[in-house]
C-alpha cells in the first residue's frame, strides 16, 4: 500500500483528520463527536499518514508543554492499517518535530494495550494516570536531548575523541573524529585512505568500526551528561552492508534511536541500551549497524 506522511492542509483533509481520531479513540466508548478535540489544536503540531486514494489510515498530534517538555496525543491508526509500521512512522515524525522545537523531553500518556509498542520506541516508564473512560494509561518518556549547551557538548566530544586515540589505536589510525553533537545526534567521521580495501572503497571491518565507536560514543556522551561512570562494553553488533563506501565515511546515530535507560548505574546496577547508527557516504545511507551496548559500574561506584 503506497502513502504519504502529511501534515492536514485542505478541509477535507481536517474533517478526515478529526474523524479517525473519534473512531478510534472516542466512538467505541460512546463518547459524543468533538471529543477527540481540544483547546490545543490551533497550537499543535499535526500529521497524518494518507493512502495514494486520500485515505487517512493514521494521525497524531504534538504539542509543547513548556520549553523544555513536548507531549504526544492522539494517535490512533485505522483498523485495516495495522501492522504495517504506520504508528512507528508517525510516532517518528512527531518525535523529530520535537527536536526541531528544542524539546528534551517527550512525554505521552499510554493505554494499557499500548504500552509494549512504545517500549519498543524507546520509551520508559513514568507515573501512572488516572483512567480514562475506564481505560488504564501509563505516562512514559523518552530523553531527545542530553542535559548540557552547546559549550559544554564540544567539552565532551574533545575528551572523548582523545580518550578512543589513547586507549583504541584503531581508531587515531582510522582518523576517526566527532563532526558535530547538538545534544541529540552525534555525526562522526573517518578518513578513506587509511581505510580502503583493494576495491578502493572503504573496508567491511572499518565501516563496522565507526558504527560501533559512534554508537559507544552516543552512550558515553549520555553518560558524561548524567554525571555517572562505568565500562561501556559491546554485546552484540549486526551491521547491513548496503551499497560501497567510495567517498567520505560518515555515521550518524540519535537519541531518537535509543532504547533503554542508564539511570540505574547511579544505584550501582548494570545497564543496557539498544541503539541504531546510520553509515554514510557523505549523505547516503550505505549501512546500518544495530548495537546493544552494556554499561558495567566501576568498582568503588
Amino acid at each position: 500500500m503506497k502513502w504519504q506522511l502529511i501534515a492536514p492542509q485542505t478541509e477535507a483533509q481536517w474533517q478526515a483528520y478529526f474523524q479517525l481520531r473519534y473512531q478510534v479513540l472516542r466512538a467505541p466508548w460512546l463518547q459524543p463527536p468533538g471529543s477527540e478535540r481540544d483547546e490545543l489544536e490551533d497550537k499543535a503540531i499535526h500529521r497524518m499518514i494518507i493512502s495514494s486514494g486520500g485515505e487517512v489510515l493514521a494521525v497524531g498530534r504534538l504539542h509543547l508543554v513548556d520549553a523544555e517538555k513536548a507531549q504526544v496525543r492522539y494517535m490512533a491508526v485505522a483498523e485495516q492499517a495495522r501492522g504495517q509500521g504506520l504508528g512507528l512512522l508517525l510516532l517518528q515524525e512527531l518525535e523529530q518535530q520535537a527536536v526541531a522545537q528544542g524539546a528534551s523531553l517527550l512525554i505521552l500518556n499510554a493505554r494499557e494495550s499500548a504500552i509494549g509498542f512504545y517500549q519498543q520506541a524507546g520509551y520508559q516508564h513514568g507515573a501512572e494516570q488516572p483512567p480514562l473512560y475506564g481505560i488504564a494509561h501509563q505516562q512514559m518518556w523518552k530523553t531527545l536531548r542530553v542535559a548540557g549547551n552547546p559549550q559544554s557538548y564540544q567539552q565532551s566530544c574533545d575528551t572523548l575523541v582523545a580518550l578512543w586515540h589513547q586507549t583504541i589505536p584503531l581508531s587515531a589510525y582510522m582518523q576517526l573524529g566527532i563532526e558535530k553533537f547538538d545534544g541529540s545526534t552525534l555525526y562522526c567521521q573517518a578518513a578513506l585512505a587509511p581505510n580502503q580495501n583493494l576495491h578502493h572503497t572503504m573496508f567491511a571491518g572499518s565501516i563496522y568500526a565507526l558504527g560501533t565507536l559512534t554508537g559507544w560514543g552516543l552512550v558515553y556522551l549520555q553518560l558524561q551528561s548524567l554525571g555517572l561512570d562505568g565500562d561501556i562494553v559491546l554485546a552484540d553488533g549486526r551491521i547491513r552492508y548496503l551499497a560501497p563506501l567510495k567517498n567520505q565515511p560518515r555515521a550518524r546515530v540519535s537519541l531518537l534511536q535509543v532504547r533503554g535507560s542508564l539511570q540505574a548505574l547511579a544505584q550501582g546496577k548494570k545497564v543496557r541500551q539498544s541503539l541504531s547508527v546510520e553509515l554514510l557516504d557523505a549523505d547516503q545511507v550505505v549501512a546500518e549497524f544495530e548495537g546493544r551496548f552494556v554499561v558495567l559500574p566501576k568498582h568503588g561506584n
